[in-house]
């Protein structure tokens, strides 16, 4: 048997196993094996795919680990309108409701079923084969996200039963557990949160990278059939158990019901069981189950005659205020927390919420000792509504003008709400710091993940970045689950480091304002780390693409005796403290390129440095002032203000004769 012929073979086998894996996880809910098990199946699906891109078949597992995406999102024609439905805030409109249905077609039932908070989606499956994947839009009109669907592990990329057309719609969501795991891990690495689940999931189904949706793990629930043939059906419950029988993920209770009586019933069923589902609901959903009976209502211009969704209002509830707690971020930001008397929220017991910063404590009048109002935005985070009345003796409450937790000054910088903490070794900002500067785009150490880190720093193994280069084998192996070789390794990845570039370095510092490409311009402009700390605001803000705030920030840095002294200890460790910059020539010496779409045999960041060697210079966005636009398959709108501007466009191999 040839080399082929085995990895055909293997390759079906794994394409089973995991099949069957994902349909135990994700229908049955009864997994069979670790994490770490299913993810050394994958990958090795994946390897042999790579070697033999013909044994790649469209149903592969592999595409839910997220393939190539276009740079905009194609737009989509729904042969059948995806309609929303008309909201009802009583049960007085739902009675209402109940009265047109009846003079319409007279007695019906009804189905009830949570209205999951999410985004509206459709799949469309051919054959059996999942082809397509579409937002919902205006109705009428969405956009392809096909390979951030493929992502979505509860969605079967292949049906046992080959109809040869079913369109289904659903509505993917976030898990609240992992919503509330995102904004920690966002919060840690200084990033904007999102703020709710149905955001959340939002942002994360439209992102140009489908691997960055994959890593988001996103659900879908499916509601509705909207095309189909091979198969005849009659009512919404049968709909829903049949595609349920093909292994969909189908809305996770539904409800027949008699009469409307029945239907409130449900609905109130419903709104009890709200605060401890898994997930987010925002109503319940009132259709008509028989298909005859709705063609027979038909639809006006925006709504299902048929169908109606009850919405629950937020539930608020009445608390005093006992305390306010000052937090430190891990981007030295001070946050006010209010400290309540416990109570029954949608579900859960509150006794915290965020006050978020000095201007809402003033705005609102907030003291210690009010009685004040309380909710949950979007049914996940307690928020504070408004005051009541105040306690006796009420002082308006003012956050602390030092840190609460290194005692370092705190400064409100212009345009920003927030107080933050000026220290570079704040210890509430160390893990964060450290995560940063470990970061593939900072100092790439390999191996010193959020969890490791965390574990050196209670060890009392690492109190700033300097540390990391002073780890010993043998004190890494006595973390939990880490063991000698780990140790060689992260030592290994620590050393290598070493080597990089000054920008990188830069960039790991977590200077503010300053990203990637600005520790770039930096390292490049001034060519070692002692003419940058000695730079004043002017000399930096003389940098092409430098403004004054980012001058200022630079300087500020530097400033700090903490800043110096953790450079000096970095220079003592070995870590290179001068530019690699590689000059080839001055071809391009005042030019400006961008570059979109998928370039033939080099990656863009390639790209960039051939540009950067050359003396010019790689920007994000077209203007009249673009000398080339470097544009490679599925360029998208740049491509395409490129040519409104009359700018030169090049192709890979332009460029190539450009450079020669």
């Amino acid at each position: 048997m040839s080399d082929f012929e085995k990895m055909k073979k293997r390759s079906e086998e794994l394409c089973e196993i995991i099949n069957y894996h994902n349909k135990r996880y994700y229908e049955m809910d009864e997994p069979e094996i670790e994490d770490f098990e299913y993810d050394r199946l994958l990958h090795e699906l994946i390897d042999i795919e790579e070697k033999y891109p013909q044994l790649l078949t469209a149903d592969s597992p592999t595409h839910r680990v997220g393939g190539k995406a276009d740079g905009m999102f194609s737009p989509v024609e729904h042969t059948v309108p995806m309609e929303s439905l008309q909201d009802a805030f009583s049960y007085d409109d739902v009675y209402a409701f109940d009265k047109r249905v009846k003079e319409a077609v007279g007695n019906v039932k009804y189905i009830v079923e949570p209205k999951i908070d999410g985004l509206s989606v459709s799949l469309e499956y051919e054959n059996g084969i999942l082809v397509r994947g579409s937002t919902r839009g205006d109705g009428r009109t969405g956009e392809d996200v096909t390979a951030n669907i493929r992502t979505i592990r509860s969605i079967p990329l292949k049906i046992d039963t080959p109809l040869p057309l079913l369109e289904v719609r659903g509505e993917v969501y976030m898990p609240r557990e992992v919503f509330l795991k995102l904004v920690e891990e966002q919060e840690l690495n200084g990033e904007k949160v999102f703020k709710n689940p149905r955001n959340a999931a939002a942002g994360s189904l439209r992102q140009k990278n489908p691997k960055i949706t994959s890593k988001r793990n996103l659900d879908i629930f499916l509601f509705n059939i909207q095309q189909i043939e091979g198969k005849e059906l009659n009512g919404h419950k049968q709909s829903l158990d049949y595609i349920k029988s093909l292994g969909l993920h189908t809305v996770p209770f539904y409800k027949e019901c008699a009469d409307i009586e029945d239907v409130i019933r449900e609905i109130n069923n419903i709104g009890e069981k709200r605060g401890s589902l898994p997930f987010d609901i925002d109503g319940a959903v009132i259709k008509v189950d028989d298909f005859k009976k709705r063609t027979e209502m038909g639809s006006t211009a925006k709504f299902p005659k048929w169908a109606l969704a009850f919405k629950y209002p937020p539930e608020e509830k009445e608390t005093t205020l006992l305390d306010i707690e000052i937090n430190v971020g891990r981007t030295g930001v001070l946050t006010p927390t209010g400290i309540f008397e416990p109570t029954l929220l949608a579900g859960t017991t509150v006794s915290r919420a965020t006050l978020h910063n000095q201007d809402f404590i003033d705005e609102k009048g907030i003291c210690i000792g009010d009685r004040v109002i309380i909710r949950k935005a979007g049914d996940i985070i307690p928020e504070v509504l408004s005051v009541v009345s105040h306690g006796e003796n009420a002082v308006p409450y003012r956050i602390p003008d030092i840190c609460p937790s290194c005692g370092g000054r705190v400064v409100r910088e212009e345009g920003e709400a927030a107080l933050r903490c000026c220290n570079p070794d704040c210890p509430c900002q160390l893990l964060r710091n450290l995560i940063h500067f470990c970061s593939r785009d900072a100092m790439d150490i390999e191996g010193l993940g959020t969890a490791v880190l965390d574990a050196l720093i209670k060890e009392g193994l690492i109190r700033n970045a300097a540390d990391i280069y002073l780890l010993k084998v043998e004190d890494i192996a006595k973390i939990e689950r880490m063991g000698e070789k780990s140790g060689e390794n992260l030592v290994n990845a620590a050393l290598k480091s070493k080597e990089n570039d000054l920008s990188k370095l830069i960039f790991a510092l977590g200077i503010r304002h300053i990203g990637q490409k600005a520790g770039k311009l930096l390292s490049d402009h001034f060519g070692s780390m002692d003419k940058l700390m000695d730079a004043t605001v002017e000399e930096i803000a003389e940098i092409d693409g430098f403004g004054l705030i980012m001058a200022q920030s630079v300087v500020e840095f530097f400033s700090h005796k903490e800043s110096r002294e953790l450079i000096e200890r970095l220079r003592a460790s070995g870590v290179n403290m001068e530019s690699k910059k590689e000059v080839m020539g001055n071809l391009f010496e005042g030019k400006t390129f961008v570059l979109t779409g998928t370039l033939p045999t080099m990656t863009r960041s390639e790209a960039t440095k051939i540009i950067e060697s050359f003396g010019g210079k790689a920007s994000s966005s077209v203007s009249k002032k673009t000398d080339y636009v470097l544009a490679g398959e599925d360029a998208g709108s740049k491509l395409k203000k490129a040519n409104d501007l009359g700018v030169t466009v090049i192709s890979e191999e332009d460029f190539k004769r450009m450079i020669k």
